[in-house]
């Protein structure tokens, strides 16, 4: 297929920039494949469509202040954006304006205020593409992180100044691992009582940990989209996880991925006969139409951008055209896009 099949027209207005006044007052829209209706609920109706015995399979991964700002001895300004732990205390980076920094340059962090503060990154090797790797010369980066960083925020959400919002309203109420630099979006819609509900009514819920990346953001930019190359990211998967989702496969019940990251993680790890295995490992699986999704048999979900790996992998599931029938009509509905907006609950796959 083409990435230009995976294109819509969205008005700018509809890329929420701030979540709803208070967590869970989002709208969904239930999706059927099966029979290709549609309509949008609130948010908090979502335990209705569940039975005991389902499962929900969420990413309890927790976003880290991802986002630097340093200066250098001559003053000059530069942002540090960390993608992934290499070692304790390195890490591999985007830095902006990276020509300006050459390596060995120890950079001087700035405190949430931007006054320079007494932590410092050294740089220590930058590629032809701008890939860098940097040190931190104070060896409890989780401390240091605390102190200067910012919550690493998609480029379509617009900020003049640090949200205080954001710090809570960009993590879901499961949020335990550190290690995102970017939100499982699905999941921020839930709070305790929405779990709570879930629970009562006898559906079990089973974590994983995907630490989800800056390539979530990645656009494609070739026509074919086989010719893509797909982001990695590093998940795990317990045996306690697993042995709850063979569970609830071999009593009949039903698997729901909460975000496109959960099923990224639950189709690296399903074997053929449709059971999982515990793993630990990075995936750069790629799921686009005509790929058959094995592992699940709902999934939630929020709107994404045009012409973005994560609408292919949507669309996988649920079918390309009902897929861009649905968008067209959340836009028409004047739905909320992206990470703060509204959400999709598809009741099956294809």
């Amino acid at each position: 297929m083409r990435t230009s099949d995976f294109d819509y027209e969205l008005p700018e207005e509809l890329i929420a920039q701030h979540p709803p006044e208070h967590r869970g007052d989002s709208r969904m829209l239930v999706l059927d494949p099966a029979t290709g209706s549609m309509k949008i609920v609130p948010f908090r109706e979502f335990p209705d469509y569940f039975n005991a015995g389902d499962l929900i399979a969420v990413n309890n991964t927790k976003v880290i202040k991802a986002r630097l700002f340093a200066k250098k001895e001559s003053g000059a300004k530069i942002e540090i954006m960390l993608l992934a732990p290499v070692t304790d205390t390195r890490w591999s980076c985007l830095l902006k304006p990276a020509k300006r920094v050459a390596p060995g340059t120890v950079l001087r962090l700035l405190d949430p205020a931007l006054n320079v503060s007494e932590k410092s990154v050294r740089l220590v090797s930058k590629d032809i593409d701008g890939n860098c790797i940097v040190e931190f010369l104070e060896s409890d980066v989780e401390r240091t992180l605390a102190q200067c960083g910012h919550m690493p925020l998609p480029p379509y959400i617009r900020r003049t100044a640090d949200y205080a919002p954001d710090a809570e309203r960009y993590q879901t109420v499961y949020a335990k691992t550190p290690g995102a630099v970017a939100a499982p979006t699905a999941g921020l819609h839930f709070t305790k009582e929405i779990l709570a509900a879930l629970s009562g009514k006898g559906v079990k819920e089973a974590e994983l940990t995907l630490h989800v990346g800056q390539g979530t953001f990645k656009p494609v930019t070739v026509e074919n989209i086989e010719e893509h190359p797909m982001h990695s990211e590093h998940f795990i998967l317990t045996e306690a996880t697993a042995g709850l989702l063979n569970d609830t496969r071999r009593a009949g019940g039903r698997i729901a991925a909460i975000g496109t990251t959960s099923l990224r993680a639950l189709e690296s790890c399903v074997r053929e006969d449709g059971y999982f295995e515990a793993v630990e490992t990075d995936t750069s699986i790629f799921i686009y139409p005509p790929c058959k999704v094995k592992s699940i048999d709902m999934l939630l979900t929020n709107f994404h951008l045009p012409k973005s790996t994560l609408l292919m992998l949507v669309s996988a599931f649920a079918g390309h055209e009902l897929v861009m029938e649905a968008y067209r009509y959340a836009v028409k509905e004047r739905m909320r896009f992206f990470s703060y907006g509204d959400c999709m609950l598809i009741l099956n796959k294809i």
